[in-house]
């Protein structure tokens, strides 16, 4: 069983968020919970600090001002004290045996530096899950939600986290960036086999705005589309540019010290 450290971003979640922390607590692989509080008005945080006293591997952080989900789970994943990592919203929850799933592959992959989950889609409108095409853009958007990723912490510090520009707390698809970074330069692969992760629907929701796009019912403001595009390859190429500085240092070091004298007897 390897550890996992799971980072909870949370803006006002106390609705939802004993669900989500129970659905991590039920993982035995959880070794970890990092709820980042992000800048909440409502008894967030409260909750948090009660579930701590409850149980030890549920701790808090709190962004001194909302400062985004991106900005969130980038600085709790600077105090996961774990190899993998896990993103979980605030208002979605693993199903029993998610991080097992994840933590198995991974063990069995080593070449392999992430794997997503596929989600259920909970309570959405019956327009959309009812569509013809909604089984495509459901798995298309399971490759890219941050609930569905678990990743080697290294991996995630060489691509730099969740992009932090303005334009994606306006218009959303940070989590597109990464995942489209991560898919370019290392591929994103995804346990499809079973439903792990449950997204529950509510008004305003982000997924349910990328339904209507994606199934025509509702037309892209351009602005923001060409907003979101142009910032998304600036973050992969920016994102490729730093691997492949690592890649040069790890041939040059491996260089350097195949050239030292070998002093074994």
């Amino acid at each position: 069983m390897t550890p996992i450290s799971i980072i909870i971003p949370c803006y006002n979640g106390a609705a939802t968020l004993a669900r989500a922390l129970q659905s991590c607590l039920i993982q035995p692989e959880a070794a970890q919970i990092i709820v980042v509080d992000d800048g909440s008005t409502d008894a967030s945080a409260e909750l948090v600090a009660y579930c701590g006293t409850l149980d030890e591997r549920v701790g808090l952080l709190r962004m001194p001002v909302n400062g985004g989900a991106a900005r969130a789970r980038n600085w709790g994943a600077m105090h996961a004290s774990h190899g993998l990592l896990a993103f979980l919203d605030a208002d979605d929850e693993y199903l029993p045996g998610a991080l097992a799933a994840a933590s198995t592959f991974l063990a069995q992959n080593p070449r392999e530096v992430s794997v997503r989950l596929d989600v259920d889609y909970t309570d959405f409108p019956a327009d959309i899950i009812g569509h013809a095409d909604f089984g495509k853009h459901a798995a298309t958007l399971s490759n890219t939600v941050p609930s569905s990723l678990i990743i080697r912490r290294a991996v995630y510090a060489a691509l730099g986290g969740f992009p932090m520009d303005e334009a994606f707390r306006r218009i959303g698809g940070e989590d597109g960036a990464f995942s489209w970074a991560l898919r370019e330069i290392f591929g994103n692969r995804r346990l499809d086999d079973v439903k792990r992760v449950r997204m529950h629907y509510h008004s305003g929701i982000h997924a349910e705005r990328y339904f209507r796009i994606a199934l025509g019912m509702r037309k892209p403001d351009p602005v923001d589309l060409n907003d979101a595009f142009r910032f998304s390859r600036q973050f992969l190429e920016t994102a490729r540019a730093g691997i492949e500085q690592l890649r040069t240092a790890s041939v040059a070091a491996e260089a350097a010290a195949s050239a030292l004298p070998n002093h074994a007897a």
